[in-house]
């Protein structure tokens, strides 16, 4: 890029050669604010900004931008959330892969809707007391052992916890707005407490300690569920889950194909990675008929040399077998 040029990802930052002064007028009068270290410009009136890979450090000469909805600072060095209490008409914040320690100095940013602060060093939730009208709550990739403090966030409509250190679900009964809900790669031992969270539509429980399939008959609204990686042995209890278009069971340990014959919904069906060596337990996947894509290969089954053959042979309808189109 040339010096002058603007970033064409962002017509809120240029670039160029910055003297002493952290804060500049151009010929129309709109104030910059001057990030030294880093060389760019940031136009005091911009209501969205970017400013990922920048090695900031620190969050400060925000001040002034009372129009920003927007501030993305992915990608830094920063190690605290300071400086941002005037910014009250923020919408969305995005802190993903900093160092931050602690969820603080956010309660004015009352119209908050987004808040993204995974990949940090967070080992608790706390700080989001004033945060009523958030939407989305990203937090994967901490440090976090306990889910709490979020039972009063009811406009929540996706909470992502992915990839921490959590044993246990609980406290967000509350969170009956809920429609997307992640805990993969955690320690999640059971399925519960989720009875009241209605409206969910994804839930996703991958690489756990799960040994059951339970307690998910009052989310008639679930449409994809994901239960891989676990110690699952049978599959069972999705009798209410009418709904379901998509279920990943794969790399569990399971050795049947059963009790999914109600799930006329069902377009994808991820079983590979089990136990499954009877053709028979296949068969019932006849009465799928909605079914598109299948994966089963690394089962028992799968080194049968008319292994695809067969498959299509009693679902003639699928489109995809395992990562390959069905010809």
């Amino acid at each position: 890029m040339d010096a002058n040029e603007t970033d064409g990802g962002n017509g809120n930052v240029e670039t160029k050669k910055i003297e002493e002064s952290t804060e500049s007028v151009d010929e129309n009068g709109v104030k910059y604010i001057i990030y030294e270290e880093n060389h760019v410009e940031i136009n005091e009136n911009a209501e969205e900004l970017d400013l990922n890979h920048q090695r900031i450090d620190k969050i400060e000469n925000f001040e002034n931008m009372v129009n920003l909805r927007s501030l993305c600072l992915r990608w830094n060095h920063i190690k605290k959330i300071e400086n941002i209490q005037m910014l009250v008409s923020l919408n969305e914040l995005d802190l993903y892969d900093n160092q931050i320690t602690k969820i603080e100095n956010l309660s004015s940013l009352v119209n908050l809707k987004v808040l993204d602060l995974s990949f940090n060093r967070i080992k608790e939730i706390e700080g989001l007391e004033q945060l009523i009208n958030l939407e989305k709550l990203y937090l994967s990739s901490n440090r976090i052992t306990q889910i709490k403090n979020v039972n009063h966030l009811l406009n929540l409509q996706m909470l992502e916890l992915g990839d921490n250190k959590i044993k246990t679900i609980e406290n967000i009964e509350c969170l009956t707005g809920l429609k997307e809900l992640y805990f993969g790669k955690n320690k999640i031992d059971k399925i519960q407490n989720l009875d009241t969270l209605v409206n969910l539509k994804i839930l996703s429980l991958q690489n756990n300690n799960l040994t059951k399939i339970e307690n998910l008959n009052k989310l008639i609204k679930l449409d994809e569920l994901y239960l891989s990686e676990n110690g699952i042995t049978v599959i069972e209890n999705l009798k209410d889950n009418i709904n379901l278009g998509t279920l990943d069971l794969s790399m569990n340990k399971i050795s049947k194909i059963e009790n999914i014959i109600h799930l006329q919904n069902l377009t994808e069906f991820w079983i590979n990675d089990n136990q499954i060596n009877d053709w028979n337990s296949i068969q019932i996947l006849e009465d799928l008929k909605k079914l598109e894509t299948i994966y089963l290969e690394h089962n028992p089954l799968s080194k049968d040399s008319a292994y695809r053959r067969k498959i299509k042979l009693i679902i003639p309808w699928i489109t995809q077998i395992d990562a390959t189109l069905a010809r």
